[in-house]
């Protein structure tokens, strides 16, 4: 089969036609820390919204992402789970942040809403791309109908929850303005591991929407690998970025701690990046280091 269209080679390709400068007059020890809705973490590099890892890979395997993000110091994101799933991985002392899908039976949304809240989540997001099936009729996820996400219902949702509520799946200037109109705190570009072909790789779109304001957080995801990968994230307008697959094989391969290891790899990739960039703390990273190859 064809990987012409594959939307995560394409973002893959995006981001290593990236180059940087290098900077070291003035250059000093980099800070990576990192601060999101009021929580302090190593930085701003986090687990991406995985689901199902232990259907899909064994039992414990999620928990065994959970308790890597922790021993990182790392912000744990996870997907579509039942409550007593979520209600583990929060036990294992992991700041986390849970992915709702736009279940047709809004009521369900609602109430994972209230079961975050119960537990101090830092946060929960909407998934608004998970919506459609490949036969672009509605998708059902383990028994369970998705419907489109209207910007009048998530400025509802955001109403309804002292929660920050991020929309995860933006990857357009349309999206974004819709949900920053709808008063999200946060957006997640990606395009969803490859759910549709041809996908604008979402560092190629950050920049623009970075650009259209809303002062909230802005995160990526797709192909982000490494702490050199995250830092052309940030430099490009990204606040954080999540790796998703890379901690799926160090889950195979060593558990919990292979987790917590990737994560610092990573975490120290970004800090060496920012010392050879003359970036002493992320807010000093911007897009004048960047350069595009031809």
């Amino acid at each position: 089969m064809s990987d012409i269209g594959n939307s995560n080679r394409i973002a893959r390709e995006y981001i290593d036609s990236l180059y940087i400068e290098t900077r070291y007059m003035d250059s000093a020890t980099p800070d990576t820390a990192f601060t999101l809705y009021g929580e302090r973490f190593a930085s701003p590099v986090m687990t991406a919204a995985l689901s199902h890892l232990d259907h899909f890979m064994f039992p414990g395997a999620a928990e065994a992402l959970a308790r890597g993000a922790k021993a990182a110091d790392a912000l744990l994101w996870y997907g579509m789970a039942p409550d007593e799933e979520i209600d583990a991985l929060s036990a294992t002392g992991a700041r986390m942040i849970e992915i709702i899908k736009p279940y047709a039976d809004r009521e369900k949304i609602y109430r994972k809403i209230r079961h975050a809240e119960a537990l101090g989540l830092v946060a929960v997001g909407i998934d608004i791309d998970h919506l459609f099936a490949n036969d672009g009729r509605p998708d059902i996820v383990d028994g369970e109908t998705m419907s489109p996400m209207a910007a009048a219902e998530m400025a509802e949702i955001c109403r309804a929850t002292r929660l920050p509520v991020i929309a995860k799946g933006v990857l357009s200037r349309h999206d974004a303005r819709r949900c920053l109109d709808a008063g999200v705190a946060g957006m997640v570009l990606s395009h969803h591991n490859n759910r549709i072909e041809y996908a604008v790789p979402p560092l190629a779109v950050l920049p623009e929407i970075a650009a259209m304001g809303g002062d909230v957080p802005l995160f990526v995801d797709c192909e982000i690998r490494t702490g050199m990968d995250a830092f052309k994230a940030l430099a490009l307008g990204a606040s954080g970025v999540c790796i998703g697959r890379p901690l799926m094989t160090a889950i195979k391969q060593g558990g919990a701690e292979a987790v917590a290891d990737y994560l610092r790899r990573a975490r120290d990739e970004l800090a060496k990046t920012m010392a050879y960039t003359c970036c002493p703390c992320l807010a000093d990273i911007d897009g004048s280091i960047i350069r595009k190859s031809n």
